[in-house]
């Protein structure tokens, strides 16, 4: 029995509308009711899924959420933190730097805002749906009481292919870094993952690493994934994602989550499966 799912939202539980469809949303209340423990793990901010959890009735002081990328997790009503680990000012600016000589737009995203010192689409796209302001601020001028939660190159796919074929190896050793989407690559705390976060959080509610399930579509994904006592790739997830997964369910505009949760929690036959 899972007693603990961690889901992405961009990809995995949202489809391309994001949006959860009907059948994902009525798989999950009903894994809760038999006391399964949901928890959204997102890269976004918690204002960023916010609604999701509303919708989803995952708001109060006994469910949480882990969000930028396992770099914070808490409960989703109160201010109970249960993990937290950041990047500092001048992290952002050594990977400004970079970015100027890779030619490559970036943002940081702090506990309520997005920074940047430059507007582009990508932080424009990031801001709609995670319903966070932007600042744009030579990255100089940005205070030092900021705090950087995590900070991200935002460019057309084609560019970051290059640029992550750029990076220099030693900045693996320093940051953890992720391909959340093919236009964004991320920058977060080297000892913070989603896995860690799951981890954390397992700890918190004692629970064991078999009775986790993690279901994940991107690069941000691989470590919860690999950590879970089942971890599950979306049929549209990217193809090192699939090849950690122990299981590939369908993809997020086929009710992926609905199916995986039918199949291994719910004990409905994979042919009734949505």
């Amino acid at each position: 029995m899972y007693k603990l799912v961690a889901i992405d939202m961009d990809g995995t539980l949202l489809n391309s509308d994001y949006q959860i469809s009907q059948a994902n949303s009525y798989a999950i209340q009903q894994a809760i009711d038999m006391g399964v423990k949901i928890v959204l793990a997102s890269g976004r901010p918690l204002i960023g899924f916010k609604k999701f959890l509303e919708e989803l009735d995952l708001i109060s002081k006994d469910n949480y959420a882990i969000s930028y990328n396992g770099s914070l997790v808490q409960a989703t009503k109160g201010n109970e933190i249960i993990f937290k680990k950041t990047l500092t000012l001048d992290n952002y600016k050594d990977l400004y730097n970079l970015s100027k000589k890779l030619n490559v737009n970036i943002h940081a995203l702090t506990d309520t805002t997005i920074t940047t010192p430059k507007n582009s689409k990508y932080t424009i796209h990031e801001s709609e749906i995670n319903n966070i302001p932007i600042d744009i601020i030579p990255v100089e001028d940005v205070s030092t009481s900021t705090s950087i939660v995590k900070v991200m190159f935002v460019d057309e796919p084609e560019i970051l292919d290059r640029v992550f074929e750029n990076i220099p190896k030693e900045l693996f050793n320093k940051y953890t870094i992720v391909r959340s989407t093919p236009f964004y690559l991320e920058f977060i705390n080297k000892s913070v993952n989603k896995g860690v976060g799951v981890v954390a959080l397992a700890e918190k509610l004692n629970i064991k690493q078999e009775e986790i399930m993690c279901i994940g579509d991107a690069g941000n994904d691989i470590h919860m994934i690999k950590y879970a006592g089942l971890g599950v790739a979306m049929g549209n997830a990217f193809p090192e994602i699939k090849d950690a997964a122990d299981f590939v369910t369908k993809t997020n505009n086929q009710d992926g989550v609905a199916y995986v949760f039918n199949k291994f929690i719910l004990d409905i036959d994979k042919e009734l499966a949505v």
